[in-house]
């Protein structure tokens, strides 16, 4: 005997959500550091200013400088002067400037800032059923 299979034919439409809210907070967080060049640091064509060369905001010595942040950024002030994001490289060992042009006794400032965010979610939307039209 032939097995005869029903044939049902439907469409549904999307669920959709409406309303919610999503509160966000970012936290910026900023370290500034300063050295002074000294003729040791000046080598082989770039200026490499050791971790413990810096001072922090409040005249502490620094052991190890922050990672660079991959949610923030850096920027390095020679003698007061804003300088290219090209031109250094930032460990946490040391701050590595392109140039062996620097004097002995001249400032160097180093910024970081790092943005922390967190995200709740403070109320849920409302999301609706699909419907689902037969055709027959």
């Amino acid at each position: 005997m032939p097995v005869i299979k029903p044939v049902i034919i439907a469409i549904a439409s999307a669920p959709v959500a409406t309303g919610g809210v999503i509160a966000t907070t970012v936290t910026p967080t900023v370290a500034r550091y300063y050295a002074a060049v000294t003729a040791a640091m000046i080598a082989g064509g770039v200026t490499t200013i050791p971790a413990a060369s810096f001072l922090d905001d409040a005249d502490a010595p620094v052991a190890a400088l922050p990672v660079p942040p991959a949610d923030g950024y850096y920027n390095v002030y020679v003698n007061g002067v804003l300088q290219q994001g090209g031109l250094s490289t930032l460990t946490t060992a040391s701050l590595v400037l392109a140039t062996d042009d620097l004097a002995e006794g001249t400032p160097v400032l180093l910024e970081v800032s790092t943005f922390g965010s967190a995200s709740t979610m403070t109320t849920p939307p409302t999301i609706s059923a699909p419907t689902i039209t037969v055709i027959t």
